[in-house]
């Protein structure tokens, strides 16, 4: 019998994105890690922006999503503890899916404890990004009148929208992936920062920049950016007395 003692983290799936070449086959690529995970996993941390686009209306659920629902399902009904921190692209989420598959949806800062370690995870966009034209749309999408009047619109309108430019601003030739981030990050000071105001941290955990790097910021805490589960096929894994980023496999018949 396998033990499950292993706590997993993975951002920036994109799941329907225009802008991925076969959305079915990375839907079904993603549902086979989820299940091959699923004999270790005792927690699972989806770190925001795992569907490129989600609206959650009060009496109707968006198309499309259905086989990685279903995992997701499947995982907590066999007692995996599932958080999904919110992101830029997935800020949407009520009560629909908390309730449906009976997972936690936290939006923000989560600093919790896992095995004895202190871990701060947010999505990324909510601490790392500085530019103020960000900030205040970011703060217009969570804001309930606003999001009272988009319900208003037809989905017929909204959806394809928000799918364009999603896709637009990723397939801008302007667009790259950065290589690494620099010490004076918005990330590592946002780190710095929280240590000094609220104690010691073993591991800040982050998506959002399309990265994975694993540094070290002070004596025995370290700062991880997860990487993305399109594009570089990237996840945490912490079993108790290490973490490490490590990337999926092929997963064949991940239906």
């Amino acid at each position: 019998m396998t033990l499950r003692d292993r706590t997993y983290f993975i951002s920036d799936m994109h799941i329907g994105a225009g802008y991925i070449a076969d959305r079915h086959e990375h839907e079904r690529r993603l549902v086979g890690w989820l299940r091959s995970i699923a004999p270790t996993a005792k927690a699972i941390y989806l770190l925001g922006d795992i569907l490129d686009y989600w609206y959650e209306y009060r009496t109707v659920v968006p198309r499309g999503y259905v086989r990685f629902f279903g995992a997701l399902a499947e995982l907590a009904d066999n007692g995996v503890k599932i958080t999904w921190l919110k992101g830029n692209h997935d800020i949407w989420i009520f009560d629909y899916l908390p309730s449906e598959i009976g997972l936690t949806v936290v939006d923000g800062v989560l600093d919790c404890m896992i095995d004895n370690r202190r871990f701060v995870m947010e999505h990324g966009d909510g601490v790392g990004e500085m530019r103020r034209s960000y900030r205040m749309m970011r703060s217009l999408f969570r804001n309930r009148f606003a999001q009272w009047l988009y319900a208003a619109i037809h989905p017929r309108w909204t959806v394809g929208f928000a799918h364009r430019w999603s896709k637009h601003s990723r397939l801008n030739p302007g667009f790259i992936y950065p290589d690494d981030i620099a010490h004076d990050d918005p990330l590592m000071k946002f780190a710095d920062r929280y240590m000094q105001e609220n104690g010691h941290v073993d591991y800040f955990v982050f998506g959002h920049r399309h990265i994975a790097t694993d540094k070290t910021i002070a004596p025995d805490s370290r700062l991880i950016v997860l990487g993305d589960g399109f594009r570089l096929m990237t996840y945490g894994v912490w079993d108790g007395r290490e973490f490490r980023l490590e990337k999926m496999k092929n997963q064949q018949n991940g239906i």
